[in-house]
Formats: C-alpha cells, structure tokens, sequence
C-alpha cells in the first residue's frame, strides 16, 4: 500500500474512468494504464478514483476497495488519490471512508445520498449527520459535492455554511451548481473564511469563464481526455494572460460540447469512446444501464477531438 500523501484540494484533478472487458469485469491492466497516462500529466494535483466518471455506481464495494488498492500501487508513489464516497447509507458511507484510508487516498469526494433527493432540502440535518457519519470514521480531507440548485440533491447555501462549521474536515467543495450566479458567490465566500474552504469547479462545459471567477482548482471527468488543456487552461487564467486562456479554450470548446450534449447521462460513455480514438483504451465498455453509443455520436466525438487538436484527421478515420 502506497503511503498517504498530505493534500489539500486544489488545482487540477481529473476523474479517471474504469475500464472493462467484454463481460463486464474490471480491465485492470488497462485501468492502469490510464492511471498511469494521466498521471504522467505534468501540473496535476490529484487524481480522483472511484467517482461518477469511474461508473462508482455500477460497482460493489469489493471492486470500489480493488480498484483504490491498484490504484494506490500503480501511481500512489506519484500523486494523491481522491476517492469518491458514493453511498445511500451513512454508515456504508463511514465503511467506504475507512476503506479509503486503508488503500491509500489523500481525501474524499462525498457525493449526496440519493435518500435525500426527495425532500432532504427541507431536512439539511440528514445531511449533516451523514457528513458527520464519515467524519467521524476518518481524519482524511472531505470534498463536498454540491450539485445543481435545479436537483433534489441541492443544498442551500446556509445550510452548506452550518455543515461546514459542524464538519471542518470538509476543505473544499465540487461545485456543480449550474448556475454562474451561485457559482460565484461560493467562490467569493467560501474562499474568503476565516478557514478557507477551496472552490473546485465541475463547470466543465463551461470551465474558462468558471476558472476567472477565481476557482481554487477543478475536479472534471473530462479530464480523463484533455487533463493536459484544462492544465494549461487553469495556468493561463492564474497568470491572468487572457489570450493564451482564449487560445486554449478554443480547442476544448468543441470537446465540452461533444462530451456535455443531451442526453447528460452518456457524458463519461462519451469520455470512454474518446479514449479509444486516441488509442488509449482498446474498448468503450459500459455498465448497464449505461449502453453503447450510436455510431453517429461516435463520429461526432471524433470530429469534435480533430477540432481540438488532440486527433489528426488522417489517423482518425
């Protein structure tokens, strides 16, 4: 087991996918593989395991431990891991964070009890003693998921200051507001505490115009595909040359576009599908219910990765 790396979360961290074979089992070879080309992407703070972009809901805590444990093993030594927590009970939760520090994560992503999308914004003590729950199971830095002010699953910014003051493990937020308004009120007040809790932004179809709100980092399943342009991104926009920033964004434009299109769900089936054009994964296997992409959208994708610049278009076809 790779030692823990201290980390506070911040700067760019991809979301890596999970790759499987044709009966749907984990590919670990290539899962490795794909930990290993990402984390040889020069400027990343953090690699996220175990999140939505890795299909955590389609796997069982046995392959949640055993895909941390090997990723641990395979670039543990290199960077710090965020492991996701995805769990409708709060003591599994505890269980999955436990499980975590054992294998090797830096800290937590905890996304939000499915319990609690309906209703649970009027009951915020159910999500404060969730959080609580895991708190207590682990020292380890929590990233808390705030998700869309349109879903069940939103929490209100008042309540999210009271969680916040109740849970200081909780460092930073991945901020999945979808609403620029919101997004940047947290960046200015969460970030200005007396004990700064970092903005981490998952705006990703919209990331440059996100990142000059003054975003202390990202956390993106993108950037299991263009973690290289969403480095150079976030260091243009730190160094406040407009211009490159442009530049750059240009080329992730048609990607965000091709990967963030309705329906919003094949996002990371889309991601997986890039992958293989590039070469860098052999399928695009999913878990149901996920499914297969049409041959058109495939298309689409690649088309949109020859527009970034990531795919020539002679070796493409």
């Amino acid at each position: 087991m790779a030692s823990v790396k201290p980390f506070d979360p911040q700067g760019v961290i991809p979301a890596c996918l999970l790759a499987f074979d044709d009966e749907h089992r984990i590919d670990e070879r290539w899962s490795r593989k794909h930990l290993r080309d990402l984390a040889a992407v020069d400027g990343l703070s953090a690699i996220t395991v175990n999140g939505h972009a890795a299909e955590v809901h389609a796997l069982s805590l046995d392959e949640q431990k055993r895909t941390l444990a090997f990723s641990s093993d395979e670039v543990g030594d290199q960077i710090p891991l965020v492991c996701g927590v995805y769990a409708d009970g709060s003591q599994q939760a505890a269980q999955i964070a436990r499980m975590a520090e054992d294998n090797g994560a830096s800290a937590l992503l905890i996304m939000p009890p499915q319990t609690t999308s309906m209703g649970g914004i009027l009951r915020p003590e159910m999500l404060r003693a969730h959080y609580h729950e895991i708190a207590a199971a682990t020292p380890l830095p929590l990233v808390f998921f705030l998700y869309p002010h349109t879903s069940g699953l939103y929490v209100k910014f008042d309540d999210m200051l009271r969680l916040l003051d109740e849970v200081p493990s909780i460092c930073a937020i991945k901020d999945w507001c979808h609403d620029g308004r919101l997004h940047e009120r947290n960046i200015r007040e969460l970030q200005s505490r007396t004990h700064p809790v970092n903005v981490l932004t998952t705006h990703s179809a919209w990331l440059m115009a996100s990142l000059v709100m003054g975003c202390k980092g990202l956390l993106s399943g993108a950037g299991s595909v263009i973690a290289s342009l969403q480095v150079a991104l976030f260091r243009a926009v730190a160094a406040n040359d407009l211009e490159q920033a442009r530049a750059i964004n240009d080329r992730i434009y048609p990607i965000a576009q091709a990967f963030y299109a309705d329906p919003f769900l094949d996002m990371h089936n889309r991601m997986k599908e890039a992958n293989v054009l590039l070469g860098r994964l052999p399928k695009a296997v999913v878990r149901l219910p996920l499914m297969k992409l049409s041959d058109g959208e495939i298309e689409r994708i690649r088309l949109a990765l020859i527009q970034g610049g990531l795919l020539e278009q002679e070796h493409s076809a």
